[in-house]
């Protein structure tokens, strides 16, 4: 910084240049004016020589009420000083500070800008101010503000408590909150918004998230606490929208955490119309110890994961989210308890099950499958999507399959009966031309022949029509509905055993809860013992693994009840 001298310059030749204040009160210019047109400017102001005008660096009220007193004629003692772009910010920061009444966010704005000048040393920008570090950060926090509560505190609408409080909030809110309070015939105190804030503010000790980020959250009132005079109590989120979806993005984690386990899941919020209805096998509310097993198979078995206030982020597990469904087998278990005759024995069969689930035309078991598979088993009131779809696939392979192997006989009896009745089936033409072209090697295609051409070498060849018709049947076999398909499984008594191995595959598409269940069903469980109950508690993968690691266990035919047929069902 360079030397100075005094000079009288004319207020035309003075320009605006780097004064931190922004707000002028009008009252008070207007008796500033007064005492220069009567006394003169009696402090000279300070300047600093730019091209050929002069940058005002302090004095601008000054300079303004002695332009309006005297016109742009009038003249000003001056201190004429070369300075740097630097050194003038903070002559005009620190002249301004010295001064009163300068808005809190006018300073904020200084020192903000001093800060960056001195490269981020707030030490040294609070001994240029001559402030406290506290004062420092305290004034750099109302950057925070948005700019209308900027506005409002630099035309004094506000006071610097107002605008403390609001500081917590996201700059949206703060504009609202602004919005309400300047609307009021007299602004609230203090001490009202701050209450006011306290009731919408989110417990951060209530809070469910990780709350690592939060302890240097400008939103958390502890951290405002710190920094300002006015601040709500400690332990709050004063960002509401930004609390709220933390926590829903804590709900979804857990809801997805359980999903390996239980076929159901459900974030439970407030409003919905969900009671919690506990899956139990005894008690006057229990379904039956077996039953219980095939429910934990079920659809609509799972966990529930609160989204309700008082219990936010609390997990209920082991839930049955069909009430009808329960009470039924509830009532059922009850009846079979005091009934007079003894529920249905161990070998009866369910009806229209095919031999898988029944026995072989010999009425002996069929070799392979579990034991399990050859009892009545508890009904399982719903499947998940995945299970319908690995199912209906199965059978469909099973009746195919069954049906290629079986006699003419009884494949021209199926063909019969799935178009008797005029219902559309897709046979693929493709295919069948081919296969014509592969059992008759004499012609490229079938459409080179005459319709009777094609009669007579069929008729004379009646090992080659019966694979034709196989293939025509296996056709619409795997286009048919799929009632149709069980009709027919049924009525041909196929072994799905014979079809089916337990196998990753499977096991892929089952919770953990299913596959405890389907273990237990088939054997699994028993046969691995306590090394069952360690694997259960691990990971999905794992489990998997454990289970299909069973030494000399008879994974082909190991058929659960869940992929059963049963006539009159769909998929």
């Amino acid at each position: 910084m360079q030397g100075a001298k005094p000079a009288l310059l004319p207020v035309s030749r003075i320009v605006p240049g780097r004064n931190p204040r922004t707000y002028f009160d009008e009252k008070a210019m207007q008796e500033l004016i007064d005492s220069v047109r009567a006394n003169g400017v009696l402090q000279p102001i300070l300047v600093r020589p730019k091209a050929d005008v002069f940058e005002l660096v302090a004095g601008e009220r000054r300079w303004r009420a002695a332009k309006a007193a005297g016109g742009d004629d009038a003249q000003i003692i001056a201190i004429v000083r070369d300075m740097s772009d630097e050194e003038a910010d903070i002559a005009a920061l620190v002249e301004n500070v010295q001064r009163e009444s300068m808005s809190p966010t006018e300073e904020a704005a200084g020192a903000a800008k001093l800060l960056g000048r001195l490269k981020g040393d707030r030490g040294e920008c609070a001994k240029v101010l001559g402030w406290s570090m506290a004062t420092l950060d305290s004034r750099l926090a109302l950057m925070q503000c948005s700019s209308a509560v900027q506005g409002a505190l630099n035309q004094r609408r506000l006071k610097l408590g107002h605008a403390e409080l609001l500081a917590a909030l996201p700059k949206d809110k703060q504009d609202k909150v602004l919005e309400r309070l300047l609307s009021q015939a007299k602004l609230p105190e203090v001490g009202e918004l701050r209450k006011s804030l306290l009731s919408v503010a989110k417990s951060l000790k209530a809070a469910i998230f990780d709350k690592t980020a939060c302890t240097s959250c400008p939103s958390n009132s502890g951290n405002q606490r710190v920094l300002f005079g006015e601040a709500i109590e400690d332990g709050h989120c004063t960002n509401p929208p930004c609390y709220d979806g933390k926590t829903d993005e804590e709900l979804q984690r857990r809801e997805a955490s359980l999903k390996d386990e239980y076929p159901t899941v459900r974030i439970v919020r407030p409003g919905d119309n969900f009671t919690l209805l506990k899956l139990v096998a005894e008690g006057p509310t229990g379904v039956g110890a077996e039953q219980a097993k095939a429910c934990r198979s079920c659809a609509n078995f799972g966990a529930a994961v609160s989204a309700v206030p008082e219990k936010l982020g609390q997990v209920s597990k082991e839930l049955c989210f069909d009430p009808s469904c329960n009470a039924k087998k509830v009532a059922e278990r009850l009846r079979q308890e005091t009934a007079e005759t003894p529920p249905t024995s161990a070998d009866s069969k369910p009806a229209g099950a095919g031999s898988s689930q029944t026995a072989s035309k010999a009425g002996k078991p069929v070799a392979g499958k579990a034991a399990a598979a050859s009892k009545t088993a508890p009904a399982v009131a719903a499947v998940t999507s995945a299970v319908r779809e690995f199912r209906e696939a199965l059978w469909r392979t099973a009746l195919s399959k069954s049906l290629l192997a079986a006699s003419l006989e009884v494949n021209r009896a199926a063909l019969v009966a799935l178009l008797i009745d005029g219902t559309k089936h897709d046979i693929d033409a493709d295919k069948l031309d081919k296969a014509y072209v592969q059992l008759f090697k004499d012609v490229k295609t079938a459409a080179e022949e005459s319709l009777e051409a094609r009669f007579a070498r069929l008729q004379a060849a009646p090992a080659a029509c019966a694979k034709l018709t196989h293939g025509i049947v296996a056709t619409i076999v795997n286009k048919t509905e799929v009632r149709r398909v069980v009709h027919l499984l049924a009525a041909i008594q196929v072994d799905l055993g014979k079809f089916f191995e337990l196998n990753e595959a499977f096991l892929k598409i089952l919770t953990k809860s299913e596959i405890a269940s389907v273990a237990e069903e088939v054997g699994i469980r028993k046969a691995m013992g306590d090394a069952f109950t360690k694997a259960v508690g691990g990971k999905k993968d794992d489990l998997i693994k454990a289970v299909l690691s069973v030494k000399d266990f008879a994974y082909r035919g190991a058929l659960p009840a869940r992929l059963m047929y049963k006539k009159g069902e769909d998929s």
